[in-house]
């Protein structure tokens, strides 16, 4: 089945913290390519996304989660076939060794430390309000380049972000 460009693909972004570390994936392939980002992927079919939350983290981690977290969501809009809507859920874990993972490579980030290595600007608010237990419905728009022009709290109505 080929999906229309523009059409809104359903993924799940998993967040995987001890305190306020972040357990990040420097990820090996697009998008977001030598960036640090949660693990994640996208839903497969007849699959809810809280299931696909603890399979993704299960594939790419080895990291069975207890629970899973209903954060908010993300939607990101482009002129390219660069649109999504994703879930974001959070799971407490154990501070352990980063595993090995076929998708990248798995570091501890402190949150002090999210915008001193490469991550996606819509990330930083996803950790900042997961570290403030504060829900979020998060819209983000993007040129045909992907760089990120805006990026609002569609729940309070407060545009957090504006190149």
């Amino acid at each position: 089945m080929t999906i229309p460009e523009g059409l809104k693909r359903t993924a799940v972004i998993c967040i995987l913290r001890n305190g306020t570390n972040f357990l990040l994936l420097r990820r090996l392939k697009e998008p977001n390519r030598d960036q640090y980002t949660p693990v994640g992927g996208k839903l497969d079919p007849f699959e809810s996304p809280l299931r696909a939350a603890y399979r993704e983290t299960w594939e790419e981690t080895g990291i069975k989660a207890e629970k899973m977290t209903f954060c908010g969501m993300l939607t990101e809009s482009s002129p390219t076939a660069y649109n999504w809507t994703s879930y974001v859920y959070v799971a407490e874990i154990d501070f352990i060794p980063p595993p090995a993972c076929n998708e990248g490579t798995l570091e501890w980030i402190a949150f002090a430390d999210v915008l001193r290595v490469p991550t996606p600007k819509t990330d930083w608010f996803i950790y900042d309000y997961v570290l403030r237990n504060k829900p979020f419905a998060f819209s983000a728009d993007y040129d045909a380049q992907l760089n990120l022009l805006n990026m609002h709290d569609e729940l309070e109505n407060v545009l957090l972000f504006q190149a």
